[in-house]
């Protein structure tokens, strides 16, 4: 796979993504996306906060914050709250993925970042904005890794990451979340003509099955229940493709919307087996924004009802090849019984 940027790694520094030319000529990224990589991280002070085994078997961890009754207008945000915030600076701060393919990833033509994730926040920002001009112009790209997602929120440096990112009851103790916005469950990838079909056949054989630093996905893989794989951990899914062609690994492990995307860029790949966890996806905050939950919870109602969420479902992942039509059932129910802090 040709990657169309480097993050350049450093200590504590923040660099920006480097685009490859676009075939039009020498544009590059847009200026407003940047990306970050932290190599070694000030070790935390205390532990990092788990769940307890009753919080995970008898609460829901999809349930999020009630949304708003009523929208309020775009560009008439309520004063004080994180939205009028966000309004008065003029652009919304978002961590995304460049590379996710039918998610969040650059499209080498234009060099924007576009996909699933992608038009959800061009939603959450017209909500806020309105829709005059190019809603793009009014929002910052930060292009992260799966590791820097909670981070970057808890430091505040991104007002809301929309990165294939499931909601579970440790990540609630660190961030808040939106209601379910999407549906996804983890699988595994391999090359054609492999053999395998399902992700025992890896554990049986100990084979070497790459996910991403700081997913669900490098989590589960780490269970017991595997014991036998050997796990190769990359900072970014897309490492894990590349890892799979250079003899590296022997498949990648995640979830099933970003490994269609996956096998839709390398036809020498292949999605197998049935699902083998959940993983419901959430928008990110920081823990204090509850305002800005709530308010996006009540567009996403909204956007289930009125045909946005399917109309973004079907751009991207029928009319794309990557999914029949048949999965086209509506978005997941949304649950908000989370009780306000």
């Amino acid at each position: 796979m040709t990657r169309t940027g480097h993050l350049i790694a450093g200590i504590g520094i923040v660099v920006g993504l480097v685009a490859a030319p676009a075939c039009s000529g020498d544009e590059s990224l847009p200026r407003e996306v940047t990306g970050f990589v932290v190599e070694q991280p000030s070790p935390p002070t205390t532990a990092a906060p788990e769940c307890t085994a009753q919080q995970v078997e008898t609460q829901d961890a999809t349930r999020s914050y009630p949304p708003l009754a009523e929208l309020p207008e775009p560009g008439a945000m309520p004063a004080g709250s994180t939205m009028a915030a966000i309004h008065d600076r003029g652009r919304l701060i978002v961590g995304v993925s460049a590379d996710t393919l039918l998610f969040g990833a650059q499209n080498p033509l234009t060099g924007r970042i576009e996909g699933f994730d992608i038009d959800i926040l061009s939603e959450v920002a017209r909500a806020v904005f309105g829709d005059e001009g190019d809603i793009a112009d009014r929002i910052e790209y930060r292009v992260i890794t799966y590791a820097d997602r909670l981070p970057s929120l808890e430091a505040g440096e991104v007002d809301i990451v929309a990165h294939t990112m499931t909601i579970n009851c440790r990540r609630w103790l660190r961030i808040a979340f939106s209601s379910e916005y999407y549906a996804a469950g983890q699988k595994v990838l391999v090359k054609k003509g492999s053999g395998l079909s399902k992700i025992e056949d890896l554990v049986v054989r100990g084979l070497r099955v790459c996910a991403p630093e700081g997913s669900t996905n490098i989590d589960e893989l780490n269970k017991p229940t595997y014991a036998g794989l050997v796990v190769v951990g990359k900072a970014d899914i897309s490492d894990c493709l590349v890892a799979m062609q250079q003899g590296e690994a022997d498949a990648t492990s995640g979830d099933d919307t970003v490994l269609a995307g996956f096998a839709a860029q390398d036809p020498n790949t292949e999605v197998v087996g049935l699902q083998f966890t959940e993983e419901p996806y959430g928008l990110g905050f920081n823990r204090d924004a509850v305002d800005f939950v709530q308010f996006v919870n009540a567009l996403l109602e909204e956007m289930r009802t009125d045909g946005r969420w399917d109309d973004i479902y079907r751009r991207w992942l029928i009319d794309t090849g990557a999914l029949p039509e048949d999965t086209l059932t509506g978005p997941p129910a949304a649950n908000h019984e989370r009780d306000l802090p």
